[in-house]
This record gives structure tokens, sequence and C-alpha cells, in this order.
């Protein structure tokens, strides 16, 4: 099996490298090999490459600043994986790609007024512009009629690159008290075992295309659709940066002798260009059933994390 992996330096893409390691041949692409606003390059690429698997890991992550830069955001996030889709379906491949909890509006709440996980079947409402190029991007592979998986992961954080994780450790060795948004809730979910779940995925799906043993192919038929792909588990940001500082204080040189202070503050207090989501709880009950196994713990997951740092 052929798989091309867009997105390469990414936090997803980076781990995705890894964890395929077996799986088929991997062909992974940064954005100077596959630009995804340039939409004629991307059909180039994938004419080239001929992939029975495309996993788009690549996305326009720069939530605040897609809010002032809507048009870039809309061809990499909502038209390229359209088109990605529409190629790989005239090939006879399947696609892979990534979505995010930011589809949602983050009010749903139970009968007593609490939190609700969202599920896959839940109408997106998103409440800004990186969200709503996601969602065009969800409807655009679904629109193509490829066979697909749309993976919607959340807190994306890992050992490379910019995320949560690294910034708390960098500002945890430069002050000595921090305060941290602790009203919306969500899933922390470590790429590393984004990608490990993914790989998982792909081999439940695999299939012999003819006699020959390493001539591989990926049915889809009874997995299409959408998933939502989170360690289990729920907490605040200001929580999950105090566990980050437990953790890390145990794991060498990764933080000082001294833990910061986490403070409590509300979403008003931190104002940013971009509207997040109080809710961002998904359910993983679809995961569940599609893996066999329990969902990792966020927890878990943030210490599996802090261990392959030292690696």
């Amino acid at each position: 099996m052929k798989i091309l992996v867009t997105g390469k330096t990414g936090q997803v893409g980076h781990e995705l490298e890894r964890s395929l390691q077996g799986v088929g041949e991997i062909i992974a692409v940064d954005r100077a090999q596959m630009d995804l606003s340039n939409l004629d390059q991307v059909r180039e690429v994938i004419r080239s490459v001929k992939p029975d698997l495309i996993i788009n890991s690549a996305a326009y992550t720069a939530v605040d600043k897609a809010e002032s830069d809507p048009d870039a955001a809309m061809i990499i996030n909502g038209i390229a994986p359209g088109v990605m889709a529409e190629e790989a379906k005239k090939i006879g491949a399947a696609i892979i790609h990534y979505s995010t909890d930011y589809v949602f509006d983050g009010t749903k709440r139970g009968s007593q007024g609490e939190f609700v996980p969202y599920t896959e079947d839940d109408a997106p409402n998103p409440v800004n512009v990186y969200g709503k190029t996601k969602l065009a991007g969800e409807l655009a592979v679904i629109d193509s009629g490829c066979p697909h998986l749309i993976l919607r992961t959340s807190w994306v954080y890992s050992t490379h690159g910019k995320n949560f994780l690294l910034t708390m450790l960098r500002l945890g060795n430069e002050r000595s008290e921090l305060n941290v948004v602790d009203d919306q809730w969500g899933s922390p979910t470590w790429s590393g075992w984004i990608a490990d779940t993914t790989t998982q995925i792909i081999n439940k799906c695999a299939i012999k295309k003819s006699g020959d043993q390493q001539d591989i192919g990926l049915d889809l038929s009874s997995f299409n659709g959408i998933y939502n792909l989170v360690n289990s588990g729920y907490t605040t940001w200001c929580r999950f940066a105090r566990q980050i500082f437990i953790e890390a204080a145990g794991k060498g040189n990764l933080i000082g002798q001294n833990i910061p202070s986490v403070l409590p503050i509300g979403t008003r207090d931190y104002p940013v260009p971009a509207t997040r989501p109080a809710n961002s709880e998904l359910h993983i009950g679809k995961l569940q059933t599609l893996l066999g196994t329990p969902v990792t713990s966020w927890e878990h997951s943030l210490i599996a994390c802090l261990r392959n740092f030292r690696q």
C-alpha cells in the first residue's frame, strides 16, 4: 500500500512517519513539496504519486490569525481537502482527514446545565473562522464521494512545534506564577497517540488486493465516516497545565526545581481574536467500538509524551 502523508513537519504528520513504518510505502511531504494553498500542485503531486491512501494532516492551524486571514485559511482547510478527495476518488484511493472540536459552538449542555460531550451526529456550528474552514473541509471530503475517514481531534500537543505543552514548559522555567483559562473544557490529545491510533485503524481496514502478500489496499466500507479521535477524559487548560508541571517535575531537566503556581482565570480575562468554545468535550464511544479497546486517558498520554521527550 502506498500512503501519501501531507504536513510531515507538523505535530501529527511528524508522528505518522514514525507510526506508519511497516504499514506500506510512505511518501511524506511538507509544504515545500505540496503546498495546500496551491491547488494545482496538490493535484499534480497526487497524480504523480498515485497513492492508495492519502492522510491529510496538513492544516492552517493559527486559530487567531485566521480571523484576519480567512481566505488563506479557507483554501488550505476548506478547499484543498476536497481537491485531495476528488483526486483520490479518480484513482480509487481513500482519504483520512483530520478535523477539530472547533466545528462545534461549545454550548451543548445536559438537563442539569452541565457540559455534555458532542457526538459525531451533533450538528456543527463553528464560532470562529478556523472552525468554519475545517467544517468546510469535512463537507468537501464527504461531497467528493471518496472513501473517507474524518477524524475530529482536539487540544493537540507534542514534543515539537508550537503547542500548549511546550509553551507551558517554557513559561514554567521563566515565571513563578501563571494565569491559565479554567472555564474551557476538552480532552488534551497527544499527537503520538493520534498517529498510533490512526495506524491501528488503517491496519483494521487493510485488505489484500491480490494474491501478492505485499499488495495491500484499504477497505473503508465498514468504517466510512466521521469519528471523534481524542484521549479519554476531560479537563480545563488550567488543570492540564497543573498536570504538565506535576509530571514534568519528575522528568529531569524538563523544568526547574520550583513548580510555578497556576492560577485559574476566565475566558473573558484572556481576550484573543478568535472565540473559543467553552465545551470542547467529544464523545468517544464510536471510536472505542471501532478499536475494540478502551481509549487511552489524557493523563496517561501526557506521561507517555513526556517520557518520549527525553528519547
